[in-house]
């Protein structure tokens, strides 16, 4: 008996759509991201464009994948005339668009930041290859796991090299490296992002030699205690790198104030424009 394989094909048709035809307003979605349309607008990419999902009911057609995808699109062509490719489904009822909308990702498994960066250096591109570079001089490697004498810590890295620079991130390799020579830890992504704030806050204040000799005689289980205990996340463990720096002395040769004073400013221009 021969399997019907057409039963694995779904009952669809493909159309250009302007996007003025096409309506995303289903209580089962979720907001509409301005913040992500803005983000996707300003880097947009025609190959990254994915069809839209519709269900045309009773003459209208209804968005249920793809409400971000024709909101970018209409941003970044200055018209709501401008057509999308859709895939059309003409029998689907309202309870059957929510459920295929609520487990549409159940089973798609999500690329991880290692795989992303691998595939971007597979493209050529210039920040992904800079990156690699720079840990490779260091005698490190990148990978998905960590393993001894790697980072794994891909979107960390790639954070601190968009928002500081190859040269902040070169510095705070050098001085972890230097510093805890290895230790299990030691390139974790609180460690890097608590060595990122501390050197964006104190810059110059800081010589490395000292960074060196007084933080080398603080172990990164040491270090990550005293960041816990202060408060969570980056912050904490940059609290923790300044005490060991001034030697535990709160009032010592750089102020602790310092980690504070850029979100303060950020603070006080929102109230400005508030």
């Amino acid at each position: 008996m021969q399997t019907d394989l057409t039963a694995f094909v779904p009952n669809v048709h493909f159309e250009q759509i302007p996007i003025k035809n096409l309506v995303s307003n289903q209580d089962y979605q979720r907001n509409l991201s301005l913040k992500h349309v803005q983000k996707a607008a300003a880097n947009f990419n025609l190959y990254q464009i994915n069809p839209v999902k519709v269900s045309r009911r009773d003459g209208i057609n209804y968005v249920f994948n793809g409400q971000h995808t024709i909101e970018i699109v209409a941003l970044v062509s200055g018209s709501r005339e401008t057509p999308v490719w859709c895939m059309v489904y003409e029998d689907l009822e309202y309870a059957e668009e929510a459920e295929i909308f609520a487990n549409q990702m159940k089973y798609n498994k999500p690329l991880l930041p290692y795989e992303i960066f691998m595939a971007n250096i597979e493209a050529g591109s210039d920040e992904q290859i800079l990156i690699k570079d720079l840990v490779e001089s260091f005698d490190l490697e990148l990978s998905s796991s960590g393993a001894p004498g790697t980072i794994c810590a891909i979107s960390t890295l790639e954070e601190i090299f968009e928002k500081q620079g190859y040269e902040m991130l070169s510095r705070i390799l050098g001085l972890i490296i230097a510093t805890w020579e290895g230790a299990p830890m030691s390139l974790s992504s609180n460690i890097l992002k608590g060595v990122s704030r501390f050197l964006a806050a104190y810059g110059d204040e800081v010589r490395d030699e000292a960074f060196k000799e007084k933080l080398s005689q603080i172990s990164i289980k040491e270090l990550t205690r005293t960041a816990k205990d202060r408060r969570a996340g980056s912050l904490g463990y940059a609290e923790a790198l300044v005490l060991a720096y001034n030697n535990r002395k709160s009032n010592g040769v750089i102020k602790m104030e310092k980690l504070y004073a850029k979100k303060k400013k950020a603070t006080e221009k929102e109230e400005e424009t508030a």
